[in-house]
């Protein structure tokens, strides 16, 4: 059984092609950031190779904007792996762009509509301590 937990949070409001897009972008930051997390590669019964996953479940949750800051502020105060998906990314094309959009918001002023947490459980667990899994 692993020690440590992968979630992602993505805000409430948003279309359902943006929730999935968010979802994946930021569980692709867990699997480049700590590749531990992520298993062996698969094979079928007749030899085809195919891409390896994550090792454990990737849990999904909805918030609204608020939930999401709370969310972000207790996963830097505890030290955990933190993921941010930001408005501005939207209207971007590419990873450079990506990154300077983030850049040029100040924390407290981050529009959030998507978060990836990755640590140990019970300290993960605390962070989303009230969210509700995506429906």
């Amino acid at each position: 059984m692993t020690t440590t937990k992968i979630a992602i949070v993505v805000r409430d409001d948003l279309a359902a092609w943006q929730r999935l897009n968010v979802t994946a972008f930021l569980a692709s930051g867990v699997a480049a950031t700590f590749p531990a997390s992520v298993g062996e590669r698969y094979e079928d019964g007749s030899g085809t190779a195919y891409l390896p996953m994550f090792g454990q479940p990737v849990l999904v949750y909805a918030a609204d904007l608020a939930a999401l800051t709370q969310a972000r502020g207790r996963a830097v105060e505890r030290g955990l792996g933190v993921g941010v998906y930001t408005e501005e990314l939207f209207a971007t094309g590419n990873d450079e762009d990506n990154r300077a959009a983030v850049r040029a918001v100040p924390t407290e002023k981050l529009r959030l509509v998507g978060l990836s947490v990755h640590g140990p459980r019970n300290a993960v667990d605390k962070v989303l301590k009230g969210l509700s899994l995506h429906p």
